[in-house]
């Protein structure tokens, strides 16, 4: 009969090791994404794909039903999911995934809020991404496509004619829940990005929501229009990686990857 040999548990051996910048090394990049958010960070994945750069993501509470009043409230949640980004990281630029909410709640007060928690870094967020990616390819008359309500497409157009950029045309799929609106399909993105921006009174088109798979549709969309398309995802990626000093260009992406940020934009 076998008897049992007692097991000598094995010494540890101290293993040497060397360090380099780890990942990120060319840039690392803060995304506040919202609870309810299916999508921004399946898109990013793609968008942001560069040697040497990583993006690091916060969940930030929000309600699944898109009014002024939840997305208002997000302000109060805003300090807490930035503090969740360590600033020991080194990030380089922040970004704010809610296109609506920077409307409603204003995109300098954004800026403040997170800069309050990480003071001296660039942040951004889809609405003055946006801007800056119009300005950039020299849109001056918009075809905006959304998923809200009247009163928060509408509060969206005033801050677009604020900035320079007439809204010429608008769509809306008059959908406030965003459990639903990120089940919007491709094909229906794309044929609302083609109506209206077929209008001969636009010369570019934005598709808003970072919960829309609007990236998607923005090649497809150029190739039928002639013109100029982008995507809250689309914009606020190509607004970080500029903002955080990476000006690597993409071919399959649409006109904006391959620009740089304008000067006054």
């Amino acid at each position: 009969m076998e008897m049992d040999v007692p097991h000598r548990q094995a010494r540890i051996e101290r293993l040497s090791f060397s360090t380099d910048a780890g990942a990120g090394e060319r840039a690392r990049i803060g995304l506040l994404v919202l609870e309810s958010d299916q999508t921004m960070e399946w898109e990013f994945r793609s968008l942001t794909d560069f040697p040497g750069v990583s993006v690091y993501h916060a969940r930030l509470a929000n309600d699944v039903q898109v009014t002024p009043e939840t997305l208002a409230n997000m302000a109060h949640e805003l300090p807490v999911a930035a503090g969740l980004l360590p600033g020991y990281l080194g990030l380089k630029a922040i970004g704010y995934g809610c296109t609506s909410a920077s409307t409603i709640i204003g995109e300098a007060r954004v800026a403040d809020i997170i800069g309050q928690v990480h003071p001296g870094v660039p942040s951004t967020n889809p609405l003055t991404a946006a801007k800056a990616a119009l300005a950039t390819m020299g849109v001056k008359r918009l075809g905006l496509v959304t998923p809200y309500s009247p009163e928060v497409t509408e509060a969206m157009q005033a801050k677009f004619d604020e900035a320079g950029i007439a809204v010429t045309a608008v769509g809306s799929f008059y959908e406030e829940s965003d459990l639903v609106v990120g089940k919007i399909d491709h094909q229906s993105m794309l044929q609302g990005a083609l109506s209206i921006g077929g209008s001969h009174d636009v010369d570019g088109v934005f598709i808003s929501c970072t919960n829309l798979r609007g990236a998607a549709v923005v090649e497809a969309a150029e190739r039928a229009l002639n013109k100029p398309v982008t995507a809250s995802n689309h914009a606020l990626a190509w607004h970080l990686l500029r903002l955080a000093g990476i000006p690597d260009t993409m071919a399959d992406q649409g006109r904006l990857f391959r620009a740089q940020l304008a000067p006054n934009a």
